[in-house]
Formats: C-alpha cells, sequence, structure tokens
C-alpha cells in the first residue's frame, strides 16, 4: 500500500497537511508521501484519479486502485482510521 497526500505546498493549508503527515509518521512509523499538485507527479495523480478537492489523501494499492480517500482539509481522517486502510 501507499498513501499519498495531494497539496499545494505554498497553499493555505500546507502547514496543516505537513503537521498532519508528520505527526502521523512520528505516531505511526509508516509514512506518507506529500505530493504537490503543481508539479508533473501530481498533476498525473489528480488527472488519474479525478481529485477535485485539496488536500487529498488516498490509499493506493500496490497495483494502482485507489482504496480510500479523503479530499478537503476539513475531511482529513484520524490517524486511526488512515492506519487501518494504509495496513489491510
Amino acid at each position: 500500500m501507499k498513501v499519498y497526500v495531494l497539496y499545494r505546498s505554498k497553499g493555505e493549508f500546507s502547514r496543516r497537511v505537513e503537521e498532519y503527515v508528520r505527526d502521523y509518521e512520528r505516531t505511526r512509523g509508516a509514512s506518507i508521501e506529500a505530493i504537490d499538485i503543481d508539479t508533473r507527479e501530481g498533476a498525473e495523480l489528480v488527472e488519474r484519479y479525478g481529485v477535485m478537492q485539496y488536500p487529498c489523501l488516498m490509499v493506493v494499492r500496490d497495483d494502482g486502485q485507489l482504496l480510500r480517500e479523503w479530499q478537503g482539509v476539513d475531511n482529513l481522517p484520524l490517524m486511526n482510521e488512515l492506519a487501518s486502510y494504509a495496513n489491510s
């Protein structure tokens, strides 16, 4: 499984996203790949998964299938919920 968060690194919610990633990695010992949507890789993921709101937290299987996503700053999951999907 891979966990991504798509966001704008210079956007209004960047600090909140970066704190979430840091806290998750510190408490769970697992990583979240933070990707700026203004990069080539970010734009490709936005298009591939049809992301409409940012930030977007996604759990993706190794074969590329989207398992779960949360779009919008007010919809970030509890860390326990994210961990349950990321470890399934």
